[in-house]
């Protein structure tokens, strides 16, 4: 009689254990953020909730950086090491000037190590955002892919999914690249109820296809490189290599040549050389691609001249070249401007090495202030 009830219990405690093991999700998604004002988190939790309406799938809802908003402070602060381990990704972010906050923009500079690694191709990942009157939301969806891309990360996007179930007679943040809120339009309403439905939707597509895909690539190791990189000296590579920064331009209204909040430095810059703008006008009618681009490193210098200044005269003290975003003055059929970029990423790099590197994004103009055929707006880490 004792070993028949050892025998059941085995048998009841096997049953249990396999039943506890097929209802433990097996799916894990991050839901990553950055948020001001807590409308992206507000998206955040309704994409979490879509995600783990696929059976077995388990959302986990982390910020890049620390907030004063309460709502915010019981979120954890994510690890960059830490990305890999999930089976997908769900990044959300506000609209700034048409890009990724920049708190998120810094977070992306930590990730060179996986970058390096291939630790993120693959791996399913989405985007949502939160902006302003709207208008430059759909343009920040795409900046955010690009980043994505780089790392190789498969872009899971909404489609026209659900989107017969939204009220067409007012401003919704419907998009098929991810789910946005235009937050500064009817305040007390947003995110709408059909914004909420997006974003449940487009967790729940999210982890469907994390789900279809998890165990299907092993994730490589992560080989810190800051541990075997040279220390070079910023300021003898500028004399070294015959860079000459030129004197720091005037500012021609009611602005500073540089902001410095914490230690991230902004900067934005025109082709000025010498008080005038360096090669003015519009590519295609005035200027040539080759005289755009000399018009690119002329602003280049100029934008290290300024970060030098704003680090005191020591370009060693610079940690990372964030990002850099560049606008051209072209006409509408103009399709390189990546081509007209890259004279300043090349110099940013030359100058600062591996700290150099960074992320970018390029578009048109149909015109620039006072006539110029290129603006650079750059963003760097710097010591505390």
């Amino acid at each position: 009689m004792k070993q028949v009830s050892i025998l059941l219990f085995a048998i009841v405690l096997t049953l249990s254990t396999q039943r506890s093991m097929a209802q433990e999700p097996t799916t894990h998604i991050l839901v990553l953020l950055d948020s001001d004002q807590g409308g992206t988190y507000t998206l955040a939790k309704e994409i979490a909730q879509g995600v783990e309406r696929w059976p077995g799938a388990k959302a986990t809802i982390k910020k890049v950086k620390e907030n004063n908003n309460p709502a915010l402070t019981a979120v954890p602060l994510v690890q960059v090491d830490e990305l890999p381990q999930y089976d997908g990704i769900a990044f959300g972010s506000p609209v700034y000037f048409g890009n990724m906050s920049t708190g998120m923009s810094a977070f992306f500079a930590q990730t060179i190590d996986l970058w390096t690694a291939r630790a993120l191709e693959e791996k399913p990942a989405t985007v949502f955002m939160s902006g302003g009157s709207g208008a430059a939301n759909e343009l920040a969806l795409q900046a955010f892919w690009n980043t994505l891309a780089v790392h190789g990360m498969l872009l899971i996007p909404n489609g026209i999914q659900g989107f017969d179930q939204i009220d067409t007679t007012k401003k919704q943040g419907n998009s098929v690249l991810g789910v946005t809120s235009p937050m500064s339009i009817n305040k007390g309403e947003r995110p709408t109820q059909e914004e909420r439905y997006l974003a449940q939707n487009q967790g729940e597509k999210l982890a469907r296809v994390a789900s279809a895909l998890r165990g299907t690539k092993k994730s490589p190791a992560i080989v810190k490189t800051n541990e075997n990189q040279t220390v070079v000296d910023v300021n003898q590579q500028l004399k070294d290599k015959k860079i000459v920064l030129p004197s720091l331009p005037k500012p021609v209204g009611n602005y500073e040549l540089y902001v410095r909040s914490g230690n991230l430095v902004f900067i934005n810059q025109v082709a000025l050389k010498d008080g005038k703008i360096f090669n003015p006008g519009k590519l295609g009618v005035d200027v040539t691609e080759e005289q755009v681009k000399e018009a690119t490193k002329v602003t280049m210098l100029n934008v290290l001249a300024i970060l030098k200044d704003a680090v005191g005269g020591d370009l060693n003290k610079v940690q990372r070249c964030v990002q850099l975003i560049g606008a051209f003055n072209t006409v509408d059929t103009y399709t390189q401007h990546v081509v007209l970029m890259n004279p300043a990423s090349d110099l940013v790099v030359e100058v600062l090495g591996e700290k150099g590197k960074h992320t970018r994004n390029t578009g048109g103009a149909s015109s620039l202030p006072l006539g110029s055929s290129v603006s650079i707006q750059a963003i760097f880490e710097v010591e505390e």
